[in-house]
């Protein structure tokens, strides 16, 4: 039986909101050494009260009571929505933060990769930052320098070794951030979401070492992702974190199932809550989503074949020009299989003045039969984020065809989109 090689006990994490001390660290200690003495703020005015003391409201929790335990070579998904408290989690682990109150217990060395610009000195190499981060770990320089050829390689970086990392773009940055970390023989391996940076190459190379340093070195990872197929895929177990808590466990398909059929209850009739959206800034949000047949009827059924259409109430809550909108089609555990944007057909740029926008996307449907799941996204064409709302409307694509007797229903299909053909045959 694999021994338990990291364990977290009652872990909490407060943060206090828009307060920042007195300003500097010796008027910190003076009032925090007359706290303990039960004294009075020596630096308070007289007739003033003391604005830093507890105010309700102005503290919040980012984690609350915190408890699980990691085996030797498990690899554990984190997974839930922005702002559960997944990267708070990660940081305390790595050591970056530390926590309010709880225990965590650790074997072995533990090396992180959180987010991008972290973990390396931009003015150093990355021959150099390859060594530091080495040294960290408690390697020494022959150690480091047996693993610096498999390092730069598995980056492809290895022209750039003694460049400056601050000249590297973020995909190189965090090629050679995963690669130092997995690379260097830590005991537990931390990853966060930075992976959605690199190309799909390099994404399913690092899956595979994550596999390979669980499995064949039996070494701990933790992994947080939105990608639930990635998840499914490399992770032996999951929990699932809201608003600070861990809210479910166990193999990761039933969590996934879980944090998906919760995203599910929260949106009723079309209607979509203010709180929904994954990320936005306020500029524009989405309010509601429905599907309707080819009768103009709505229903989350549909024939097999038989066309989808999309319609959104979009809230502009400013003037923004120069955005795409986008609608995403994924599976029952989350992997995306089908990606409808304003520009991929009509190939232009859309603008809004404020006010409240009906849409309407017509898209043909070639989808095997199955269950699917709906997210909705407008951004500017730099890429920046307007609003994203993940799992607003879940459909289900039937197994015969509209009008047709459920005796010649088809009954063998495989994958999840069926490809446009024409066949001949000739003798």
């Amino acid at each position: 039986m694999s021994e338990i090689v990291l364990s977290v006990e009652n872990l909490y994490k407060q943060y206090r909101l828009g307060l920042v001390g007195s300003g500097t660290l010796k008027d910190d200690l003076a009032r925090w050494w007359a706290r303990v003495r039960g004294k009075e703020d020596p630096l308070l005015k007289i007739g003033e009260s003391n604005q830093l003391d507890t105010i309700d409201g102005d503290y919040v929790w980012a984690l609350q009571d915190i408890n699980f335990d990691v085996k030797q070579g498990e690899v554990l998904g984190i997974i839930g929505k922005n702002g559960a408290g997944k990267s708070t989690l990660l940081k305390i682990l790595s050591k970056v933060t530390g926590p309010t109150k709880g225990n965590i217990k650790v074997k072995g060395r533990v090396a992180s990769l959180l987010e991008v610009g972290t973990g390396f000195h931009p003015e150093l190499t990355g021959r150099e930052n390859i060594f530091l981060n080495g040294a960290i770990l408690g390697m020494n320089k022959r150690e480091i320098r047996s693993k610096l050829d498999e390092i730069t390689d598995f980056a492809g970086v290895s022209k750039y070794v003694d460049t400056p990392v601050k000249r590297y773009s973020s995909g190189m940055y965090v090629r050679l951030a995963f690669a130092v970390a997995a690379h260097l023989d830590p005991e537990i391996l931390i990853v966060d979401e930075v992976l959605a940076v690199g190309d799909a190459d390099f994404q399913k190379k690092a899956i595979g070492k994550m596999k390979d340093v669980s499995k064949g070195e039996g070494r701990t990872v933790l992994f947080v992702s939105h990608n639930m197929a990635s998840v499914k895929a490399l992770c032996t177990q999951a929990i699932m974190l809201k608003q600070g808590q861990v809210v479910y466990e166990g193999e990761p398909n039933n969590v996934i199932e879980e944090y998906l059929s919760q995203d599910r209850i929260d949106i009723k009739n079309g209607l979509i809550p203010e709180n929904a959206s994954t990320y936005h800034t306020g500029e524009a949000k989405f309010r509601r989503v429905s599907l309707t047949n080819v009768e103009g009827v709505t229903t989350n059924a549909f024939y097999y074949k038989s066309p989808l259409h999309f319609n959104l109430d979009l809230d502009v809550l400013q003037p923004i020009e120069d955005v795409v909108l986008d609608i995403k089609i994924s599976t029952k555990d989350g992997m995306i299989i089908l990606d409808a944007s304003t520009t991929y057909e009509q190939k232009e740029l859309l603008s809004f003045d404020k006010g409240l926008k009906k849409v309407s996307c017509k898209m043909e449907n070639n989808l095997q039969p199955g269950n699917y799941n709906t997210t909705l996204g407008i951004h500017y064409v730099n890429g920046n984020t307007i609003d994203y709302v993940e799992h607003v409307c879940e459909f289900s694509v039937l197994n015969f065809l509209e009008g047709e007797d459920a005796h010649f229903k088809q009954r063998f299909y495989h994958g999840f989109v069926a490809a446009k053909s024409r066949w001949s045959v000739s003798n």
